[in-house]
């Protein structure tokens, strides 16, 4: 699934992480990529990706791509040496919202939730989601609290149907059904 870094300046797009690239491979310019996309076409020949230059987007066509280990070489129309592939190195690869094909009914992408209200039965506001964080031990919501209810302060919530039990991503709004004690078990103060 994937994440939403949200596009800051009116006249861009909204943009989805759809990859980063991890390293120039060879010497010809390709680069390895760690694909976050589901999509099958997204790396595919002609496909356009975007990486941020500063302020702005830096549009990249993809010339070809291959499986490899998991991952992606992929070989950039303008991007022709190692250098060029280096400079790449640590980019997130992003691609306009109104390209990623619509959900199925009844599920989301996770870039969806980043910026949900949460709110829990018997707590009330809990705060915005400002990540869904992914680890070994599962899916996680990083909340950020409200001013005046542990302001700033983050909070990871497990992303479980238990705790979970409705998110609308139309109305940008999650409800949650917390135990007693997970959020001061869960918080963090940095």
């Amino acid at each position: 699934m994937e994440q939403s870094p949200r596009s800051t300046r009116r006249d861009e797009p909204e943009m989805v992480a759809v990859g980063s690239v991890l390293r120039a491979h060879g010497l010809r310019g390709e680069v390895l990529v760690l694909p976050d996309s589901e999509n099958p076409a997204r790396f595919r020949s002609g496909s356009e990706l975007f990486v941020r230059d500063g302020d702005r987007l830096r549009r990249l066509e993809v010339e070809s791509s291959r499986s490899h280990r998991g991952r992606e070489l992929v070989q950039f129309v303008d991007v022709r040496d190692r250098d060029g592939a280096e400079g790449l190195r640590g980019a997130l690869l992003e691609a306009p919202e109104e390209s990623v094909p619509a959900a199925e009914e009844g599920t989301f992408y996770y870039f969806q939730l980043v910026g949900c209200r949460v709110v829990d039965r018997a707590l009330g506001d809990l705060g915005e989601v400002t990540e869904v964080v992914e680890d070994g031990g599962g899916v996680l919501l990083s909340v950020t609290r409200p001013p005046g209810g542990g302001g700033g302060r983050e909070v990871l919530i497990p992303f479980a149907n238990q705790l979970l039990p409705e998110i609308n991503v139309e109305e940008r709004l999650i409800r949650t059904d917390l135990p007693s004690g997970l959020l001061e078990a869960c918080g963090s103060t940095s």
